[in-house]
C-alpha cells in the first residue's frame, strides 16, 4: 500500500486503526512487566525455616531479603503471616504442604481444593507463590506409608491447582535427600535405591508430564562431617584442591557440590529421565557443632556459603550438563533455636536470631530498631527493581484503565 492509500483512509477507519494500534501497544508494556510464571528467578535462593522464638517477624524478614536482593525463598508450611508480609515484595515464594497433611490430601482431590482454598488462593495474585513442595524428603525417610501416599497426594495437588485455574502459576514438586540414591560416587555411578525404586518411578514419570525438576538436598558439609578423614575439606568448600576424575566418563570435578549435581543426573538418566532438570532444594554449611561434627564452624561456613554463592553468579551448569545452569536454595536464613538434634541443625543460618549477619558473604544484616534507620534499609534494599516489581499490580491496573478509556471513546 503506498502513502497516498494510507492518507485517503476514511476517519473512521483511522480511528479504529489508531485504537488497535494503542491496544496492541499497552498489551505490549503490561505483559512486560509481568512474569506470573517464573518459579526461580536467577540462580540464587534462601529457606526460610522458623523452628524458633526469637527471630524477627516475617515484615522484618522482607525487609532484609530485600537488602540482600534475595529473590527466592522456600517457606516448610503455608503460614499466613509469612505470605501475608510478602504481598507486594516480588519474591517467589515455595511453600511447603508439610508431612502432616499427606495422608489427608492423598484421600481425594476435594481435599486438596480445600487446602489449596484456605493455604494458598487468599493471598494471590499479591504475594507470588510459585510452588507447592508436597512433603520433604519423604522417599529418603523410613516411613513406608508415606512413601505409598506421596504420589496420589502430588497428583491430588496438581489436579486441585488445575481446577482452580493455578497449575500454569504454580508449580508442584517434592524435594529428595541424598538418602534416595544408593551409590554417588563417581557421580556417572549413581542410581536410585532399588526398595524405592517402584515409588520413585512413577514419581519421577508423573513429574516429568507436569515438567516439574528434580529437586534434590545436598550437602557436602553432612558428606564431609561423616568421613573427614577420606573427604579433602578443600574440596568440600570450592577451595584450590586436586579434585577427583570420574574415570568412566572422565570427568573432573574440583568441588563436591558439583559432582553431587551431577550425581542426581546420572541417576535421572539411568532411571529414563535425562530431560529433567535438577534443582538443589537445600544446601548449606554449620557455623557451629558438636565435638564430633567436623567441620562445623564459622569460617567454614563463610567459605562454603561464599564460594557457592559466587559459584551461583555465574549462572553456569557443571562438568556433566555444562549448559543447565545450577540453582540452589541455600539453607538456612536463620539460625533456629528450637531444632532438635545435635548443635549443627541449630546454626546453618546466614543470619543470627537478630538479623545480624553470621558472617560476612556480602550481605547486610538488619540494623538497630529505630524508625530512622529502618525506613532507609528499607529504601535502599528495595531500590528502583524493588519498586518495580511491587508495582506490577499498579501497572496492570492502570494499563487496563486506559483500555477501557480508548475503548469507550471508539
Amino acid at each position: 500500500m503506498g502513502y497516498s492509500s494510507i492518507v485517503n483512509i476514511p476517519k473512521t477507519q483511522m480511528e479504529c486503526l489508531s485504537s488497535s494500534l494503542c491496544l496492541l501497544l499497552l498489551f505490549t508494556i503490561c505483559t512486560s512487566f509481568l512474569n506470573v510464571d517464573a518459579t526461580f528467578t536467577g540462580t540464587y535462593g534462601v529457606n526460610y525455616g522458623r523452628i524458633a522464638d526469637n527471630i524477627p517477624s516475617p515484615h522484618s524478614v522482607v525487609t532484609l531479603l530485600k537488602a540482600a536482593k534475595i529473590k527466592n525463598i522456600r517457606i516448610y508450611d503455608a503460614a499466613p503471616e509469612v505470605l501475608t508480609a510478602f504481598k507486594g515484595s516480588g519474591i517467589e515464594i515455595v511453600v511447603g504442604l508439610g508431612t502432616e497433611f499427606l495422608k489427608e490430601i492423598s484421600i481425594g482431590e476435594d481435599r486438596a481444593i480445600t487446602w489449596i482454598k484456605e493455604k494458598i488462593q487468599p493471598y494471590l495474585p499479591g504475594t507470588h507463590i510459585s510452588g507447592i513442595a508436597v512433603g520433604n524428603e519423604i522417599l529418603g525417610g523410613t516411613d513406608v506409608v508415606l512413601w505409598e501416599v506421596l504420589l496420589p497426594a502430588v497428583k491430588n495437588v496438581y489436579s486441585a491447582l488445575g481446577q482452580l485455574g493455578l497449575a500454569s502459576s504454580i508449580e508442584v514438586s517434592s524435594p529428595h535427600s541424598e538418602a534416595v540414591f544408593n551409590n554417588s560416587y563417581p557421580p556417572s555411578a549413581c542410581i536410585f535405591r532399588e526398595d524405592i525404586a517402584g515409588y520413585m518411578k512413577p514419581l519421577l514419570e508423573f513429574f516429568s508430564q507436569i515438567k516439574s525438576p528434580f529437586y534434590i538436598n545436598a550437602y557436602p558439609f553432612l558428606a564431609y562431617k561423616s568421613d573427614p578423614e577420606h573427604i579433602n575439606l578443600n574440596y568440600a568448600l570450592f577451595k584450590s584442591n586436586p579434585g577427583i576424575l570420574d574415570t568412566k566418563t572422565n570427568l573432573h570435578y574440583d568441588n563436591m557440590f558439583d559432582a553431587m549435581v551431577d550425581a542426581s543426573y546420572f541417576a535421572l538418566e539411568k532411571a529414563g529421565y535425562e530431560k529433567m532438570e535438577v534443582i538443589v532444594s537445600e544446601t548449606g554449611w554449620a557455623s557451629k557443632g558438636d565435638q564430633d561434627e567436623a567441620g562445623a564452624d564459622a569460617n567454614n561456613a563463610r567459605t562454603y556459603n561464599l564460594n557457592l554463592k559466587k559459584r551461583l553468579a555465574k549462572k553456569k551448569g557443571t562438568p556433566h550438563r555444562p549448559k543447565m545452569v545450577v540453582k540452589a536454595y541455600i539453607f538456612a536464613l536463620f539460625n533456629e533455636n528450637l531444632k532438635p538434634g545435635p548443635t549443627s541443625e541449630r546454626n546453618f543460618g546466614l543470619f543470627k536470631a537478630d538479623g545480624s549477619i553470621s558472617y560476612d558473604i556480602g550481605f547486610t544484616g538488619l540494623v538497630a530498631p529505630n524508625a530512622a534507620s529502618s525506613s532507609l534499609l528499607n529504601y535502599k534494599g528495595m531500590g528502583f527493581r524493588g519498586w518495580f516489581q511491587s508495582s506490577q499490580t499498579w501497572v496492570f491496573t492502570s494499563c487496563a484503565a486506559v483500555l477501557l478509556l480508548i475503548l469507550s471513546s471508539t
